[in-house]
């Protein structure tokens, strides 16, 4: 670190995606997107002359016509919708907004790594809740402190699902305090808490474009709150960065929520694709954790995860192996095309096959 590093930024916990190595051509299955294109109305709006033709020109910074495209989805007011470049950066606003240092804050110990690090970084008084033995996230815990919640629903890396009625449980139980709702994957599992929002103001509810709507490459996020929320989003996001938004960006976001067809289509495909690779591990002796979102966490006891993680990639196929006291024993695959998950299970299968001779 230089000497001109602001000191309130000192102990910063850079968050380490998935790795993307470039030395050849890989089955990737480590980072949660997909090699499925996005909609065919993304494609035409590209293409489309207007957009080109204003590119001199600064986009909308209040992004409203992406806004209203997210509302009219959800059935909610644009003024409930606020937009930023990926979920990542919506999680960063909320914590700048909301929670000054030394907030309090929870969420459980495995979890979306960001949270812990946006804690970090940020100077928050941050603790961890410990997930039952099955994974489970424990919603009575949750229920009775009284920190801001950080909760991804469904859970990743395992993959689980509260439901709805769980989820408002722990929203009322203390309505001074924030649940932030991290729905990345929820459109695996169909049980938004979208619609919770209008009845319990301390609920923030986050989604992404990169998964279920194949966008990852465009990077587009946005969170669902009381309009009063929204406005705080607003004016923080316009006291430094009021263009986080570019008009293609945005162009990209309508087109996509504009053919809800192919969105569920391509999302019953890798659901069904799920549910089949899961089924195969299970044949071979693998533990799978149930999954409501588009990736699998698997362990088997005659396998060291960390091996299989490192002998996978060997064979050009790239997974997530988590080096932490309780995943340790357990591999993350993002469940890809039919043909992808092909590649992963014979290559399970023969790894599996060296391991026991």
């Amino acid at each position: 670190m230089s000497e001109f590093l602001a000191s309130r930024f000192a102990n910063a916990c850079p968050y380490r995606p998935g790795e993307q190595p470039k030395d050849r051509t890989y089955v990737k299955l480590n980072a949660n997107e997909t090699s499925v294109a996005p909609s065919p109305r993304v494609r035409d709006a590209l293409r489309d002359e207007g957009l080109f033709e204003g590119l001199g020109r600064y986009a909308d910074p209040y992004c409203m016509p992406l806004r209203r495209a997210v509302a009219r989805t959800y059935g909610v007011d644009a003024e409930e919708v606020f937009v930023g470049n990926g979920s990542d950066e919506v999680l960063g606003f909320v914590m700048q907004t909301f929670m000054g240092p030394g907030a309090r804050v929870c969420f459980p110990d495995v979890t979306y790594g960001f949270y812990h690090d946006f804690a970090v970084t940020f100077g928050l008084d941050w603790e961890y809740v410990p997930v039952r033995d099955d994974f489970g996230v424990d919603v009575a815990a949750l229920c009775d402190t009284d920190r801001h919640v950080l909760l991804a629903n469904p859970n990743s890396p395992t993959g689980i699902a509260l439901g709805r009625d769980e989820v408002e449980k722990i929203v009322a139980s203390r309505p001074e305090r924030l649940v932030v709702l991290d729905e990345a994957y929820v459109d695996y599992c169909g049980e938004s808490c979208v619609p919770l929002v209008r009845e319990h103001r301390n609920l923030i509810v986050v989604h992404t474009m990169s998964k279920s709507r194949n966008l990852a490459g465009a990077h587009i996020g946005y969170a669902i709150a009381q309009a009063d929320l929204v406005k705080d989003l607003e004016d923080i996001k316009f006291a430094f960065n009021p263009f986080n938004l570019s008009a293609p960006t945005m162009a990209v976001g309508i087109a996509a929520l504009s053919d809800p067809e192919y969105y569920r289509a391509t999302v019953a495909d890798t659901v069904r694709t799920r549910e089949a690779s899961r089924a195969e591990l299970a044949a071979m002796g693998f533990a799978v954790l149930p999954s409501s979102t588009n990736f699998l966490l698997a362990s088997h006891p005659d396998l060291d995860a960390r091996a299989w993680c490192a002998e996978l990639r060997a064979a050009g196929v790239l997974t997530r192996h988590y080096d932490t006291e309780r995943l340790c024993p357990w591999l993350r695959v993002t469940v890809g095309t039919p043909e992808e998950m092909r590649v992963f299970l014979d290559q399970t299968r023969l790894i599996l096959g060296r391991a026991r001779a």
